[in-house]
């Protein structure tokens, strides 16, 4: 019998055999992607002796259709009650409601690490001379920033409100017709989210965590980020880490922690992406550096997402791109980004042995260009697949 994943009183995932696991197909492509990656997902767990009870429930367009919401309270319950869920892209609506349904969803269960790996697989096109020295993991902050959408419109009274208050209380000026935004970056949010990453960097073996931020500009909100990530090092990290300032860069046997501007980190990860390992950052850079790095290592068509919450024990597991809608229906475009996020997934629940069975499989079926049209294209002698024969010869090769 199929069972709902719970947390013990530690907070540790309770994953028997047999889980329920709640899905959204998602809009455009996602019927195309979403069975061919549940094919494979649903083969390798089979082959350990699991199986999954897949749930699914609707957000976006045919969540729309079928309810008139786009994310109905149903689809949050259900992922709020049963932990763990994954989901295809999903439309934003343009010129009305909901400003992201992606943001929403994290920012309702407060899923607030955004986790991006990056790494190469062997015969992948690449835009970069050397793909295969990129392996990093990126945690993003998720819950604050300029996501929290605290933003005025220009030439609303509750914008010129605003304008002529930090005038009259700040002396700042800002300009009339302005939309105006707020970007709250607080202790308790970066705090987690840096402790998250850590926990990873000694979990994981890996050797670097650098705080990506934008100080040198916005001193007392990215620039406090970086602050309290040498803070947290010196009070209750300083057995395992050591900050750069304190070792001039020789950690010795402990893990390096250091900090880089954004704009010299996103030349830096093209230049000496070896000198990259385990990144922290804040929300808007997060996003800039995800999908910079997914470019060198084959596109954001392959590109793995996870946002958890490691306190509550609540993950929901994404294809990162976007919805594709002119390539809906035709079985023709690269289903890696939600498969790969399917194997986070895997990883979190604790089944390792199936989720590095998929990356094995998927590995083999690109070293023999058996590939869908992206790579296809720039690959030379190779078998161009449908999107469902390339989950299928996934499968083959588990």
């Amino acid at each position: 019998m199929a069972d709902i994943i719970t947390t013990d009183a530690a907070g540790v995932l309770k994953v028997s055999d047999n889980p329920i696991i709640p899905y959204i197909e998602g809009d455009g492509t996602g019927v195309d992607i979403w069975p061919a990656a549940q094919l494979v997902m649903d083969a390798a767990a089979r082959k350990h002796g699991k199986s999954i009870a897949w749930k699914e429930v609707l957000a976006g367009e045919k969540a729309f259709r079928e309810t008139g919401s786009w994310l109905p309270d149903e689809t949050v319950e259900t992922f709020r009650t049963h932990l763990i869920g994954i989901k295809g892209p999903l439309t934003t609506p343009i010129g009305g409601g909901m400003r992201s349904l992606n943001v929403a969803l994290r920012q309702i269960l407060d899923l607030y690490v955004c986790l991006r790996p990056v790494r190469y697989f062997q015969g992948v096109p690449s835009p970069v001379l050397h793909p295969e020295w990129v392996d990093m993991v990126i945690f993003r902050e998720n819950t604050e920033d300029v996501y929290v959408g605290m933003e005025l419109e220009h030439d609303t009274p509750e914008a010129e409100k605003l304008r002529a208050y930090v005038k009259d209380t700040f002396g700042w000026d800002i300009r009339e017709h302005a939309g105006i935004g707020v970007k709250p970056i607080s202790k308790f949010g970066s705090e987690r989210l840096l402790r998250a990453a850590f926990k990873y960097a000694v979990d994981r073996g890996r050797k670097s965590v650098t705080l990506v931020h934008k100080g040198n500009v916005q001193k007392y909100t990215e620039g406090y980020f970086m602050k309290l990530g040498y803070q947290l090092v010196k009070d209750e990290y300083a057995d395992t880490f050591v900050g750069w300032d304190d070792c001039g860069g020789d950690p010795g046997d402990k893990i390096l922690v250091k900090d880089a501007i954004a704009d010299i980190a996103l030349q830096q990860v093209l230049l000496r992406p070896k000198e990259y390992d385990v990144v922290a950052t804040t929300n808007l850079n997060g996003d800039y550096m995800s999908d910079a790095l997914a470019a060198q290592v084959g596109g954001i068509g392959i590109a793995p997402g996870a946002n958890i919450n490691y306190t509550t024990g609540h993950g929901i597991f994404e294809a990162t791109h976007g919805t594709a809608p002119k390539y809906a229906g035709q079985d023709k475009v690269n289903p890696g980004s939600v498969l790969l996020s399917g194997v986070l997934m895997f990883e979190h629940l604790g089944w390792h042995d199936a989720a590095a069975d998929i990356i094995r499989a998927m590995e083999a079926t690109i070293a023999e260009k058996i590939v869908t049209y992206d790579f296809a294209r720039l690959m030379e002698g190779a078998t161009e697949v449908k999107c469902s024969e390339f989950g299928a010869a996934i499968v083959d090769r588990l």
